[in-house]
């Protein structure tokens, strides 16, 4: 009796964290670029009383073992980097990513992060620069008699110069590709950090062996559907009440014996 309650508690255990997983995607429904996220569970080790395929006498084996799992667990969660919808802003410095790719971010120490939220702004200096203040790799100035800026499909960044000066490009977005987008590393303010899992990132120009193209004027929005998450979680809540229920289960039962014996 001990162990099946044991057991139980592992499932509220990993219940419990799935729960956590559903919360923090639909937080960020409405978050730029975010991805959801997914529990992954696997059970845990059994304890072996009969082995299949042991001998059960001089003729014959036994046709199947007699194996008790002792419970479940969160093994990982995996980021599912599925496309988001196409919010048109008409902002000049708000690019979306149409397919695969990041956009390379240089942090405050040097290293460098990745992500898929192109609302982008203007420093004092005229940097494309993240809300963070962080700019873009590699760096892209706008000149400050700009009238107007073009950032095309394929990454390049055009300025129309005021007073009739012409156009002139300014610079040439980039796009990192991974080959396990899944294995990177969310640290937060919508920047992922590349990892062994994920591999070296593949820098290309957007449209180029496999990258995703820009739409200039557009954000990605998150890739939460609601709806999906709102069943998940009564899905979530029904597992939970079963474990409980499992325990008080095996509760009563103990009660039940010393009662009775």
């Amino acid at each position: 009796m001990d162990a099946s309650m044991w057991v139980a508690k592992t499932g509220l255990t990993a219940q419990s964290t799935r729960m956590t997983t559903i919360a923090n995607n639909l937080a960020n429904v409405n978050t730029v670029g975010f991805k959801k996220d997914r529990a992954m569970f696997e059970d845990l080790l059994y304890q072996r009383i009969v082995q299949a395929g042991a001998q059960a006498d001089v003729n014959s084996l036994t046709p199947t073992g007699l194996m008790l799992g002792t419970g479940t667990r969160v093994v990982s969660t995996e980021k599912i980097h599925r496309q988001g919808n196409m919010i048109s802003t008409e902002n000049a410095l708000d690019v979306a990513i149409a397919g695969d790719g990041f956009f390379a971010i240089q942090q405050a120490d040097g290293t460098t992060a990745y992500t898929r939220d192109g609302s982008f702004k203007l420093s004092v200096d005229g940097t494309v620069v993240t809300a963070s203040g962080e700019s873009m790799i590699p760096a892209i100035t706008i000149p400050q008699d700009a009238s107007s800026i073009t950032i095309g499909r394929d990454g390049t960044v055009t300025a129309e110069l005021a007073a009739g000066g012409g156009a002139v490009q300014v610079g040439q977005i980039q796009l990192s590709r991974f080959v396990n987008s899944a294995g990177l590393q969310p640290i937060g303010r919508n920047l992922y950090a590349e990892t062994n899992s994920s591999g070296q990132a593949i820098v290309g120009i957007p449209g180029d062996q496999g990258a995703g193209m820009l739409m200039q004027g557009s954000l990605e929005a998150s890739n939460v559907n609601v709806v999906e998450e709102m069943v998940n979680m009564i899905e979530t809540q029904r597992a939970y009440e079963i474990n409980s229920k499992a325990i008080a289960a095996a509760d009563g039962m103990l009660r039940f014996l010393n009662n009775n014996l």
